[in-house]
């Protein structure tokens, strides 16, 4: 399966980082480019200049800046995160 680019911004001591990465993995991705914001003053400037946020996770998938985990999983919940993903769903009604 061939999927955006993912980018999560996390510290490791953070609880909504570790969900973040659990609703990816139902998914079935496996794969993201985890930037601990923890590691240096200046990466956490970087993710705030980038997403004029100062919480973690900060995810990003491709271009779109989705915001942290309760934004990714109201995405999913609203069932508008598999298209932003690029994973096709099946459903009942398309197969013949």
């Amino acid at each position: 399966m061939i999927v955006k680019e993912i980018v999560i911004y996390t510290t490791q001591v953070c609880p909504y980082c570790n969900m973040a990465k659990r609703l990816f993995e139902r998914k079935g991705i496996s794969q993201w480019t985890e930037i601990n914001a923890g590691a240096s003053r200046e990466v956490w400037q970087e993710m705030q200049e980038r997403t004029g946020r100062r919480t973690v996770p900060q995810i990003f998938i491709g271009e779109v800046h989705v915001g942290g985990y309760d934004d990714l999983s109201a995405l999913d919940r609203a069932g508008k995160l598999d298209a932003l993903l690029g994973i096709e769903t099946i459903t009942i009604d398309s197969v013949t």
